[in-house]
């Protein structure tokens, strides 16, 4: 075992997490390349290989920002036309039940504590969660979407390329955060790329140089102890 090598490795997944202030700074497209092409060593069901990227940066991101901020006002206007995006699979449980409720609680108090947001300040509740569709202010935007007719296991593969793409981006200096606040309003993405009918939108990421002077930057979700959640059985 290369203690050296582990190092690195174990450095690059223990020091990601979601980046939610992002610099000017643009990145490499050649990078962007290397960091997918390693990303695709990820394992599929038999080698299905289902995943598909959509690399946008520059007027395309604006628009995209553009069009999905513009929906997301309307809904704070009129909360009724909320109705006409709904996501193409159910992220999140319809009942939540503990600890999955209180963990979920802890991180969204934990992250409005510390930006100054109190409870009933739907305002600053509203501004935050538009950062979701500004990028945060990142250069690039990866959109990761399947082929419907492909089955539930298909999510799961394209899921650890993911995963990939972001320890790969963490290794080369970049930051991430993956959003799926993006998969309601995936007709208006989907337009904006110009994907066809046959494809979903799984997870979108976005992609840059954190900034260091943020004080959201500063937000680390805790993980619960690894006796709490394995069982050994010898």
């Amino acid at each position: 075992m290369n203690t050296e090598q582990v190092a690195l490795v174990d450095d690059a997944i223990t020091s990601r997490h979601s980046v939610r202030a992002f610099l000017d700074q643009a990145v490499d497209a050649s990078m962007i390349k290397d960091i997918l092409r390693v990303a695709s060593r990820a394992p599929s069901g038999t080698n299905t290989q289902p995943w598909k990227v959509y690399v946008v940066t520059g007027n395309k991101r604006q628009e995209m920002i553009d069009r999905v901020v513009a929906a997301q006002l309307e809904i704070y206007e009129s909360p009724e036309m909320a109705n006409q995006y709904h996501e193409t699979f159910a992220y999140y449980p319809e009942t939540w039940i503990s600890p999955y409720i209180d963990r979920r609680r802890e991180n969204g108090w934990g992250l409005y504590g510390l930006l100054n947001i109190q409870k009933g300040e739907k305002e600053k509740m509203a501004t935050q969660q538009l950062r979701n569709y500004q990028l945060f202010d990142a250069p690039v935007a990866l959109y990761f979407t399947v082929n419907k007719a492909m089955g539930i296991g298909s999510k799961m593969d394209i899921s650890m390329m993911i995963q990939n793409v972001m320890v790969a981006a963490k290794a080369r200096g970049l930051d991430t955060c993956p959003q799926a606040a993006w998969n309601h309003f995936h007709p208006i993405v989907l337009d904006v790329l110009g994907a066809p009918d046959d494809e979903e939108l799984v997870c979108t990421v976005a992609l840059g140089y954190a900034d260091p002077e943020h004080i959201v930057n500063t937000f680390i979700t805790p993980r619960v102890d690894v006796d709490e959640f394995s069982v050994f059985l010898d």
